[in-house]
């Protein structure tokens, strides 16, 4: 891992008996076109106001609280304690779960990936879970809590690389059988042989290796080019944005490799039983706390164009 990429979080991958202390790094730049909104006049950030729905009128935080819909129009209202108590435990824990074969895991799943590098004296066993990993065809289905948010992950390997992919939770992620699928070999669809011969061809004439840099955004190149040529013409404004630190969170661990891998096989640490499913009050609470977290942080920031 390139010395220059930051750490955003600090902890441990456990599995077992087993600790490897770890950094999280950002594995992706995001790379759309970013529109602020901006006054015109002043060329000033046009930020958030708290505006009541029904009069229109602009209303003081003290009184705002949070609410969460169970039925058209029916809210239950979730004061700053309970929000608060209803936050997950924060670990500084990457925990597998359970081990499984890669090919089981959906695309779908998959949200935002992130690199994994050892710290301290965590390089061997890292290369050791890594390695094994590769050579098995496994990935570790693990827990973790980032910045009070609980996520579902799977750690894969990746190259040199361990990558934690954040992850979809199974119940947000929608059935196939809802929709209306050709059934995988069903005759009356069949196509003709010519006509599979011909599919087979076209497939592979326009095949080749994987090669990221052969795919851009265009719009992005295209705005981009267009606002380079202002620069240069000198069609510039000046606009004072506010600035934001990502916390970093701290934790190490010291592990002693065949002693622990030795007491956790003797132990008979298998695959770790799911955490119980929360009441749909709490996975609520949960949801709204995670929504008021981030409102409160983007309430000062200039908001962004669609």
């Amino acid at each position: 891992m390139a010395s220059s990429t930051r750490t955003i979080w600090k902890g441990a991958i456990s599995f077992g008996l087993v600790n490897i202390p770890v950094g999280l790094h950002t594995a992706t730049v995001e790379s759309g076109v970013d529109f602020d909104w901006l006054d015109k006049r002043t060329m000033d950030p046009v930020g958030y106001k708290r505006i009541n729905k029904r009069t229109g009128r602009e209303i003081d935080r003290e009184n705002i609280v949070k609410g969460v819909q169970y039925e058209d129009g029916k809210y239950v209202i979730v004061s700053p304690e309970e929000i608060a108590e209803a936050y997950p435990r924060t670990t500084q824990t990457i925990e597998i779960q359970r081990f499984v074969p890669a090919e089981q895991l959906s695309f779908v799943y998959l949200e935002r990936p992130y690199y994994i590098a050892p710290i301290n004296k965590g390089q061997k066993v890292y290369a050791l879970l890594r390695d094994t990993l590769a050579k098995t065809g496994k990935i570790g289905i693990a827990k973790v809590v980032i910045q009070t948010k609980q996520h579902l992950a799977a750690l894969v390997p990746a190259g040199d690389a361990l990558v934690l992919n954040l992850m979809r939770w199974g119940d947000e992620v929608k059935p196939v059988e809802d929709l209306d699928l050709p059934a995988a070999g069903t005759k009356a669809l069949a196509a003709s042989p010519q006509e599979q011969k011909m599919a087979k061809m076209l497939v592979e004439d326009m095949s080749g290796d994987w090669n990221p840099d052969d795919f851009k955004d265009e719009f992005r190149h295209a705005v981009m080019d267009l606002v380079e040529q202002k620069v240069k013409a000198g069609k510039t404004e000046t606009v004072i944005e506010p600035q934001e630190e990502a916390p970093s969170l701290g934790g190490d661990n010291v592990i002693d490799l065949t002693e622990l891998l030795q007491r956790s096989l003797k132990g008979g640490h298998g695959a770790k039983a799911a955490a119980p499913a929360k009441s749909p009050a709490k996975k609520a609470a949960k949801k709204t706390a995670t929504k008021t977290k981030s409102a409160s942080k983007s309430g000062g920031r200039t908001r962004k164009a669609a």
